[in-house]
C-alpha cells in the first residue's frame, strides 16, 4: 500500500503560478545536437521559495517523461498538487524556507514549453512531425538559458528521477562549473536495449493508430487509443511484481469470470483507467519525441566526466531495490564511474516494493537523505560513501 499523502497543508508552498520565458528569437535560434535549429523557444517554469542575496541557494528539479513545470503547490482554483509536492515545501526534503526551487517543462513537452503541438511561426500551424528531434542535451541547454535569465551563476543542486535523473547527469556533463551538487535518482547513464525496446513498442502503439495521421492530427483529435496503450505499457514498467500483487493480485472486477475480452481483472481495469486519463493531459507526438530522446541518451565512457578532468560537483545517487525499469545495477554503474574519477559521491539503495514509482512515493527515506546531503553541501562537509536503507 502506498504511503498516505501528507494532509498537513501548513508545509505546502500554497498557490503557485506557472511562468513563461521565451528566448532564441530570429537570429539567435538554439543549435540542437542533431544540427537543426529551433526558435523561438518558450519554457514553462515555476519557482518556490526565495532566492537569497548572493543567489547561492537555487535548486533545479527536473521532471520525468510525463511530468511538467508544476512540481509543487496548487494552481488557483484547482486542488491537484504538483508531481513532487510531498518533497518540496517548508521543512520538506527541498525546504523552501532555505532553498529556491526551480522546475521547468522540457522542450518537446506539451505543458507550456515549445513542442510538437506548438505553433510553428514559419507555417502558422502546429509543428507536428516538422518539430526537430530533441536530446537530453538540448533540454539542458534550454534550461541553461532559463537559469541565466534568473541571474543564477551556480546551482546548489540539480535533482530529478528517471528522465529527470538523465537531465541531472547531462547538466554535469555540459556545465560542470555551474553544478555544485547533483542528485540523479532511479536513472541510468544510457538506455539498455530492453529500455529502448519498451519505448519502441510504445511508439508503435501510437503510430499504428489510424488517428495518428503521421502526426498531423491537431485539428481533428489525437490518437487516443494508441497513446492510451503506450501509457499502459509504461505503467507496467513503473510498478514491481510485488506491488502489483499487493495492489491487485488476481482479483476480478465483478467477482467472477465473464469469458470475454472486456477488462475482467482489477489490474486490467487499472491499466485502462491510467491510459484513458493520460490522453486527456498529454500529447501523443510529445510522447514520441521524448521517448526517442531517452533512447538517444548516452553518457557512458568519458562522456559524463572526461578522463583526467577534475570537477568539484558532489553526487548523491539514489536507487530502489525493486526498480526493474532503471535497476540499481545502472545506478551502481554511475557510482563506479564517479569513483574512478575520484568524485565526492554517495550511493544510497533504498528498500522499496513500489518499483520505479518509488522515487515519487518513498518520501520519508528520501527526505532524510536529501536534507542531509543538501545541508552538508552548503556547509562543505563530506558524508559517508554508501548507505543501504533496509
Amino acid at each position: 500500500m502506498a504511503k498516505e499523502k501528507n494532509k498537513n497543508l501548513s508545509n505546502r508552498v500554497g498557490i503557485v503560478e506557472t511562468k513563461y520565458y521565451t528566448f532564441a528569437g530570429p537570429g539567435n535560434e538554439l543549435r540542437l545536437e542533431s544540427g537543426d535549429i529551433l526558435g523561438p523557444i518558450t519554457l514553462a517554469y515555476e519557482t518556490y521559495g526565495r532566492l537569497n542575496r548572493d543567489r547561492s541557494n537555487a535548486v533545479l528539479v527536473c521532471h520525468a517523461l510525463s511530468g511538467d513545470a508544476h512540481a509543487a503547490g496548487v494552481h488557483e482554483g484547482q486542488d491537484n498538487p504538483g508531481w513532487w509536492d510531498e518533497m518540496i515545501g517548508p521543512g520538506k526534503a527541498f525546504d523552501t524556507d532555505r532553498y529556491f526551487i526551480i522546475a521547468s517543462n522540457v522542450i518537446a513537452g506539451c505543458k507550456g514549453s515549445t513542442g510538437p503541438s506548438s505553433i510553428n511561426p514559419a507555417t502558422g500551424r502546429s509543428y507536428a512531425m516538422d518539430f526537430p528531434f530533441i536530446t537530453i542535451s538540448d533540454m539542458v541547454n534550454a534550461q541553461k538559458h532559463l537559469v541565466d535569465h534568473l541571474g543564477i551563476k551556480r546551482i546548489l543542486c540539480v535533482a530529478g528521477g528517471s528522465m529527470g535523473g538523465m537531465q541531472v547527469l547531462q547538466w554535469v556533463a555540459s556545465y560542470p562549473e555551474m553544478v555544485r551538487s547533483a542528485m540523479p535518482i532511479a536513472t541510468t547513464k544510457k538506455h539498455s536495449p530492453q529500455q529502448i525496446a519498451f519505448n519502441e513498442t510504445a511508439r508503435q502503439a501510437i503510430m499504428s493508430d489510424p488517428a495518428w495521421r503521421d502526426g498531423d492530427y491537431y485539428e481533428i483529435g489525437q490518437p487516443e487509443r494508441g497513446l492510451a496503450v503506450a501509457r499502459m505499457i509504461g505503467h507496467i514498467t513503473f510498478m514491481s511484481d510485488q506491488s502489483m500483487e499487493e495492489k491487485f493480485s488476481r482479483r476480478l472486477k465483478k467477482g467472477r469470470l465473464n469469458f470475454n475480452f472486456d477488462p475482467e481483472f482489477e489490474v486490467e481495469g487499472y491499466l485502462h483507467y491510467r491510459g484513458s486519463n493520460f490522453v486527456k493531459r498529454f500529447d501523443a507526438n510529445s510522447y514520441l519525441y521524448l521517448t526517442k530522446a531517452l533512447d538517444y541518451f548516452d553518457l557512458s565512457g568519458d562522456r559524463l566526466i572526461p578522463q583526467g578532468k577534475k570537477i568539484d560537483t558532489r553526487f548523491l545517487v539514489i536507487s530502489f531495490k525493486s526498480d526493474w525499469l532503471y535497476p540499481p545495477s545502472q545506478s551502481q554503474e554511475i557510482i563506479r564511474l564517479l569513483k574512478r574519477r575520484n568524485m565526492d559521491a554517495t550511493y544510497c539503495e533504498l528498500k522499496s516494493t513500489y518499483g520505479h514509482d518509488a522515487f515519487l512515493v518513498e518520501i520519508e527515506e528520501q527526505t532524510t537523505l536529501i536534507k542531509h546531503f543538501l545541508d552538508k553541501t552548503q556547509n562543505g562537509y563530506m558524508v559517508a560513501d554508501y548507505y543501504d536503507i533496509s
